[in-house]
């Protein structure tokens, strides 16, 4: 399907967005609204109608919380297929997933789905109605208890560890998306298209709506935004690993051609990954040394208005062990010290402490989540989205990951637009 006729099939057509607050989201609906003005409707599914606040709770809670996480990402997609069957006239279904579904392994990963109770580890069947059950009665017992919100976070947060590590995955974040595809291909009625894009590491815009824009700090920009304050000089990360990094933008331009190739094809099931490791792949080194030299040439500013000197180096920390090892001996072990020192002192500093404990415990869990994406050489064949290429115009819809330079896109693109969008609000 050539661009005018992806554009003029558009002309009049109706889509409902869900999530229509996320990043992702804003996006697409701009470009669509952009390239077709004479859409027909637009329906945006809207969770939350107050503040930012809102959305930042939520996000976190669905990335680690397992009640919350099984509700959106797993009961929430069956619950769209039922509505989906329900519409005479739907077409297709778009879902987006993440390509983290495959977990901890490593090597070459197909686009291929999941089979309905199948695990990573092939120890346990999947039962998610099993589940949901767990979950519910883990939620009883802790109103029983009269847990606070904050106990009960803790503890939901540790079921779905629990219950992820149990059938093969890392977190509940993953855990939960594979989980929805499974019930999304079983669920949806068989007339319907289903395409299922998996992305990598979603980044700032390449170009459209304008370069650099992104929401929040998450991933690897949580790393960028604490070296670039002087808060770290270390990383969790193989120098080898390949880092798989996709533009937001690119995302979106090949959720739209995938619509336009899907659309008036017999009835079918695809799954694309969208990532940058088989066809452009970056090396953490590479990544490394871009953050390096980004905060020498333009230091973030204290609130004092004084440059911010950073590291002139950072240390890898190449496996959970050396990052345990270092935490310990950096963090943990003076924080204890200071634990009886405040105790000495009529607990006179408890706030202080209390806060920086959770932070220590915060970083564990980032880590733990993050030990995919930086420790484990895995490589997202794209095979089915390289077929694309053949019928998108590429000015329109460009997403050719190929042609990125990745030390461009982060001194140039990313690295100011994280700055300048996320961390100077």
């Amino acid at each position: 399907m050539e661009m005018e006729s992806i554009i003029e099939y558009l002309e009049n057509k109706t889509i409902l967005v869900t999530g229509a607050t996320g990043f992702l989201a804003k996006i697409f609906v701009e470009k669509i609204l952009r390239i077709q003005p004479n859409i027909n409707k637009l329906f945006l599914l809207i969770r939350a109608s107050d503040s930012n606040l809102a959305m930042h709770r939520l996000h976190t809670e669905c990335v680690c919380r397992y009640d919350v996480a099984l509700a959106i990402n797993t009961l929430g997609v069956e619950h769209l297929s039922c509505f989906v069957n329900e519409c005479p006239n739907m077409k297709l279904l778009l879902h987006v997933s993440t390509a983290f579904v495959s977990g901890e392994k490593s090597g070459i990963i197909f686009e291929i789905p999941f089979k309905m109770g199948e695990t990573l580890n092939d120890k346990n069947h999947l039962d998610i109605r099993e589940e949901k059950r767990v979950t519910q009665e883990r939620h009883r017992q802790l109103i029983v208890e009269k847990a606070n919100e904050e106990a009960m976070s803790s503890a939901m947060t540790d079921l779905g560890i629990q219950r992820a590590k149990l059938h093969g995955w890392p977190n509940v974040y993953v855990f939960t998306k594979a989980m929805g595809e499974m019930l999304l291909l079983k669920r949806l009625r068989q007339d319907v298209s289903l395409v299922i894009l998996r992305p990598t590491i979603i980044a700032s815009t390449y170009k459209e709506p304008f370069p650099g824009w992104i929401e929040g700090v998450k991933t690897m920009d949580s790393f960028i935004a604490a070296y670039g304050k002087g808060m770290t000089s270390c990383f969790l990360a193989h120098p080898n690993k390949v880092l798989d990094i996709i533009p937001a933008d690119m995302v979106i331009n090949v959720m739209i051609i995938a619509m336009g190739a899907h659309i008036n094809k017999p009835v079918s099931m695809t799954i694309y990954h969208v990532g940058s490791s088989m066809s452009n792949p970056l090396k953490i080194s590479t990544f490394k040394n871009c953050v390096i030299e980004y905060f020498a040439k333009h230091p973030l500013k204290s609130q004092q208005g004084n440059p911010i000197i950073t590291s002139k180096t950072i240390r890898l920390l190449s496996s959970m062990s050396s990052f345990n090892r270092y935490m310990v001996i950096r963090y943990v072990i003076p924080l204890k010290v200071f634990k009886y020192l405040n105790i000495l002192l009529g607990r006179a500093f408890n706030a202080w402490y209390l806060d920086a404990e959770r932070k220590i415990n915060i970083i564990f869990r980032l880590a733990s989540l993050y030990k995919p994406y930086v420790l484990i050489n895995t490589i997202y064949d794209d095979a089915n989205l390289n077929k694309l290429h053949d019928i998108s115009e590429m000015e329109t819809f460009f997403f050719d990951v190929k042609s990125l330079n990745w030390e461009d896109f982060f001194m140039n693109i990313h690295i100011p637009g994280l700055v300048k969008y996320a961390l100077r609000k």
